[in-house]
């Protein structure tokens, strides 16, 4: 597995602090945000220096119940090719649901949603992995994601899950230690159980990141520092192995580069500690091991003579030998004995009891073990109903289903819509402008009654003609101004640049008389 070291996640407004930051060996750039034949300026230098790029999806919806768009899984490999990169990272999650398949209109999140832990998911979740896998040109790594609620009549932990997918899939892992984190404080889950049930072997990198807690929840909201128990975490996952990568998140909010630094060095001194736990229990492992050798060697000679001298200048003999292997060699060289550990472990030794230890992981499936078509599609069907009813609840406004705590329900429905206002007016800035204050409120307000049901960008012009449609905003030069802005962008090129067939525009006047 490749060794990708210390890195940051590059956004434009910090390109160019994370160009001149010092022992940065990779950066992670969202997929959905780069165009391959016109790669930012800032990528492509790090890339001639030699700094890896990893393109990291958002949008592919691996834990939904149908299966990968195609026309998303080739333009992430598209990505993939433009940046040489040695391997691609999408999420365990939903991030859409209904249509055909359940029968129920098209909606989509906008945000990365928890699927549930059960049999029916994880079958959907390998196959829809097993489909990306085959259209990508490099390995595939998921990244299991934070989540402020809990699915009813889950069938396993979060470890469980994690171990039986890289199982039966072969895909890699990205560890998101600040996800483990906000499932501990939202949903009760122990980070260092569910350390213990990973397949450590199969770890691509980890991601680090911060965020906030308000109310008694956690926010992921990569927009603040990383908090001291997000790096115990890392501790404690660098005390079991050595991550091949680590990585820095930061989305919003963004400080200067020195405090983004510091974080960095905070995260290299976390993982130190925990280097340092982990070749003091591989010394303790390997005395124990060498002192059990050598009293076995001192029980005496195999003929069966009485001890006597001779049986305690064998005993001599391994103490002495004990002391090599303790001190002699891997005291004095921790790092080769951490690297050998790793190999090992790379190798697989122990896969086979950790899978004892969690229950139904033991079971190998193997790769090769698939559904019946017709279990496939039921599963499926399952799958989408509770899925499109879920995210029903969350953005239409109807019943929450049963099960499911309706405060935390609340509380997701919330943070969606902060989100969706955010996005829109990160791709559509001239809306707030336009709408000055009245942005936020006027936004909140038609997120309750339409959910989103394609992209950021159909989101903002379909806001935009709601406005226009109830003869909003009340300010007459701001609406000639929203007017003016949803003409240039709602047809399939600037009116400045493509006729107006008449039809179109006598539709658009009945509709911006109003």
């Amino acid at each position: 597995m490749e060794r990708l070291g210390t890195g940051i996640g590059w956004r434009p407004e910090i390109a160019d602090a994370v160009e001149r930051m010092p022992g940065i060996d990779w950066v992670e750039a969202v997929a959905e945000n780069v165009c391959p034949g016109h790669l930012p300026e800032s990528l492509e230098r790090l890339r001639e220096r030699g700094v890896t790029v990893v393109p990291h999806g958002v949008s592919l919806g691996l834990g939904g119940a149908d299966r990968p768009d195609e026309g998303r899984l080739t333009a992430l490999a598209e990505r993939v090719e433009a940046l040489g990169s040695p391997l691609v990272t999408e999420h365990i999650a939903f991030v859409r649901a209904g249509g055909a398949l359940t029968a129920s209109p098209h909606l989509e999140a906008g945000h990365l949603l928890p699927v549930p832990r059960t049999r029916d998911a994880l079958d959907v979740l390998c196959e829809n992995v097993r489909i990306a896998q085959e259209s990508l040109p490099v390995p595939l790594a998921v990244e299991n994601i934070a989540a402020l609620i809990s699915w009813p009549g889950e069938e396993m932990t979060e470890g469980q899950f994690l171990y039986e997918l890289a199982d039966r899939t072969g895909v890699r892992l990205l560890i998101d230690v600040a996800n483990l984190h906000t499932n501990h404080v939202n949903r009760g889950e122990d980070p260092a159980k569910a350390l213990a049930e990973l397949p450590l072997e199969a770890i691509a990198y980890v991601h680090v990141a911060g965020g906030f807690e308000r109310d008694g929840v956690w926010h992921d909201s990569h927009a603040h520092p990383v908090p001291r128990p997000v790096l115990d975490i890392l501790t404690d996952l660098a005390s079991r192995v050595s991550p091949p990568g680590v990585l820095l998140e930061r989305d919003e909010n963004f400080p200067e580069p020195a405090e983004l630094e510091r974080e960095l060095g905070a995260i290299r001194r976390a993982l130190e500690t925990g280097a340092v736990e982990r070749v003091k229990t591989q010394l303790l492992e390997a005395g124990s091991a060498a002192m059990r050798r050598a009293e076995a060697g001192a029980i005496g000679p195999a003929n069966g003579d009485a001890p006597g001298d001779g049986d305690a200048s064998g005993r001599t003999r391994g103490a002495r030998g004990a002391e090599g292997e303790l001190l002699g060699g891997n005291a004095e060289r921790p790092g080769a004995e951490a690297r050998a550990a790793e190999g090992r472990m790379l190798a697989g030794d122990g896969a086979g009891q950790r899978g004892e230890e969690t229950g139904a992981v033991g079971a190998t499936r193997g790769a090769f073990d698939l559904p019946h078509p017709s279990e496939s599609r039921a599963a499926r069907q399952r799958l989408g109903l509770a899925q499109a009813a879920l995210l029903s609840a969350l953005v239409a406004g109807t019943p929450v289903p049963e099960g499911f705590d309706r405060v935390r329900v609340g509380v997701q429905a919330r943070a969606l819509a902060a989100k969706r206002a955010d996005v829109v007016a990160k791709v559509a800035p001239e809306l707030p402008v336009i709408l000055g204050e009245d942005y936020r409120t006027a936004f909140l307000g038609y997120a309750q009654t339409h959910p989103m049901t394609g992209g950021y960008r159909r989101d903002a012009l379909t806001f935009a003609e709601h406005l226009l449609s109830a003869g909003r905003p009340g300010d007459a030069q701001a609406r000639r101004e929203l007017r003016e802005w949803w003409l240039e962008r709602s047809g399939p090129s600037p009116r400045s640049r493509r006729p107006v067939h008449r039809l179109a525009r006598a539709t658009r006047k009945v509709l911006l008389r109003r």
